[in-house]
């Protein structure tokens, strides 16, 4: 079976285990010429360099044999799971993760954790990664083991205003300690994420500055936004701890008991035992106050309390069935395009663009070169003062 490449009126045979082969392990699958091209089995030159362009594949591959195409394969695979374990994290959750889905902000992460490396003399190993290797007597102490570390505690949380002050509290702790926090900002980051239910974020491995990636926006899990991302930046930052670096699924709103140790980790630093007795979980209205005050989703606290015995399984699902119902009659309000310069700091994370505007200053790094590598060349030199002061 072969694609024909269709140029200048001639037609060049290429091999459709190739084709496939390369474009199914990149984001260029995505794009409807790959799919033209496998319905007609042709594809107009222009259109293969396209694809190519978009996969970041070398186009002269497609006309290489086999062997040497899956050893290509093989070989930029190893190198993106460098900074990932090959499994997903999965929680309550189905769904998987293909690499191909997050491949270039994966690429742009690992490129950002380099080029910081290189040029920051002052970066020193990383306490987080790996404080929990091998867990604790109970699930407690592993909260307080790395609450403690990130010099963080369940009081600092439920203090915080809002849900989301308690979010960028936590990110402030975890990039203190050297763990750069990435989120997602739609045309600010190398790729969209496309069609995967329940992605939470990644963790992507480093003994100096890990990165954590963490997944805006509805995840079709009828859970409010700010509090599902309290969460999940607490599970990620187990993750760190664990030394797992994977794509994370998770379905927070599940009432099954197939969850992993990670999972009561994070109830234990977000929702500690003895606190959530205290709370009057008696109706849905105590529930929805309890996740006010934990900072975190209703669901979250549902699912907390049923599994610590707190509420039966049946009142935990009729409260989760309930508020599926309130979330999907809610009135969406349309999010609004950020400033660049403040897309860039919350996809880059604060920390590194702080670090690498310290290298810019001491000259380890061009204005040039700081624009295109650090922020993708959404800024231009003459704004780069705007980004400083929106990194403040």
């Amino acid at each position: 079976m072969a694609i024909e490449v269709l140029l200048s009126g001639d037609r060049i045979r290429v091999d459709q285990a190739v084709f496939a082969a390369l474009l199914d392990n990149s984001v260029a699958s995505a794009y409807a010429a790959y799919r033209n091209a496998v319905a007609s089995s042709s594809i107009t030159f222009s259109d293969l360099v396209f694809l190519a362009r978009k996969g970041e594949i070398p186009w002269v591959l497609f006309f290489a044999p086999l062997p040497v195409v899956e050893a290509q394969i093989r070989i930029k695979t190893d190198k993106l799971l460098g900074g990932l374990t090959k499994e997903n994290f999965s929680v309550n959750s189905r769904d998987k993760v293909m690499l191909r889905d997050v491949e270039l902000i994966v690429k742009d992460l690992l490129r950002k954790q380099a080029l910081l490396k290189q040029k920051d003399p002052t970066l020193e190993e990383n306490r987080i990664v790996g404080l929990l290797r091998r867990g604790g007597r109970s699930v407690e102490e592993d909260a307080d083991k790395l609450m403690r570390a990130l010099g963080l505690s369940g009081s600092a949380i439920r203090s915080a205003r809002t849900k989301k002050d308690a979010l960028e509290l936590l990110i402030a702790r975890l990039e203190a300690n050297q763990v750069l926090v990435s989120r997602s900002v739609n045309n600010f980051m190398p790729q969209r994420i496309r069609g995967v239910k329940n992605f939470s974020g990644m963790t992507i491995k480093d003994p100096k500055v890990p990165y954590v990636f963490l997944s805006g926006g509805d995840h079709g899990d009828y859970q409010e936004p700010t509090g599902r991302m309290v969460f999940t930046l607490a599970l990620l930052s187990v993750l760190v701890a664990r030394r797992i670096f994977a794509p994370v699924t998770y379905d927070g709103s599940s009432a099954g008991t197939d969850v992993r140790r990670e999972y009561d980790v994070v109830g234990a630093m977000l929702m500690p035992k003895q606190d959530l007795r205290g709370a009057a979980l008696d109706s849905l209205d105590g529930v929805k106050a309890a996740a006010d005050l934990f900072k975190v989703t209703p669901s979250a606290v549902a699912v907390r309390a049923m599994r610590l015995g707190l509420i039966t399984p049946a009142d935990s699902s009729a409260h989760l069935k309930e508020l599926r119902h309130e979330y999907a009659r809610r009135e969406k309000t349309p999010a609004r395009q950020p400033k660049p310069v403040n897309a860039v700091r919350t996809y880059n994370g604060r920390e590194l663009s702080r670090r690498m505007l310290d290298a810019l200053d001491a000259g380890r790094i061009s204005p040039r070169e700081f624009c295109r590598a650090v922020c993708l060349r959404h800024i231009k030199p003459h704004e780069i003062e705007d980004f400083r002061g929106a990194v403040r």
